[in-house]
């Protein structure tokens, strides 16, 4: 009897200790500032979305999002206000994406978003729409008053891609957006 009770107790703490794991899994793929993947989880979601575009021939495209005017924030506010600035952001852009894209703070103030099943006409459609969001929104943080722009690029994902050449090809895509709007 003494043994069944101790041997309930160790499957309690195992079952324990695997629910801890499994959370720590979890929050290891997890940005703490925005709730979004961090760049480690989302590398994982790419290849996925690599590998399926490749079997598949399915479409997807990749956005990645630039804060404009984000250093002077942490310059002017404060780190503790710019964190809230980027989880702001981050809500913002997951909320305005479908459940099935996913969403990801890849570095300080940049952000990508992988869109199924969609065309690139599309895909600019989305990143335009994004930027204005960014744009039109005022953040207010105690008492504090900013607006930011956002500079979004878009690479479409085809079978030859790796998470690498894909990630370039997005970024190279947002510098040149963010230089054109600068320009205009």
């Amino acid at each position: 009897m003494r043994l069944a009770a101790e041997v309930d107790l160790l499957k309690g703490d195992l079952a324990r200790a695997r629910a801890r794991v499994a959370e720590l899994e979890t929050r290891v793929d997890e940005d703490p500032l925005t709730g979004l993947l961090n760049r480690r989880g989302f590398t994982r979601a790419l290849e996925r979305a690599l590998a399926f575009v490749r079997r598949y021939g399915a479409t997807a495209a990749l956005v990645y999002l630039d804060l404009d005017q984000f250093k002077p924030v942490n310059d002017r506010y404060g780190h503790a206000t710019g964190d809230w600035v980027l989880g702001r952001v981050g809500r913002l852009v997951a909320g305005h994406v479908r459940a099935s894209d996913v969403v990801a703070r890849v570095g300080g103030d940049e952000l990508v978003v992988l869109l199924w099943n969609v065309s690139k006409a599309q895909a600019q459609v989305k990143a335009r729409a994004l930027e204005a969001l960014i744009g039109g929104e005022s953040f207010e943080h105690k008492g504090k008053r900013m607006r930011l722009g956002l500079s979004a690029g878009v690479a479409m994902l085809g079978p030859e891609d790796t998470v690498d050449t894909a990630l370039a090809r997005a970024d190279t895509a947002m510098y040149a957006r963010k230089r054109a709007r600068k320009a205009g």
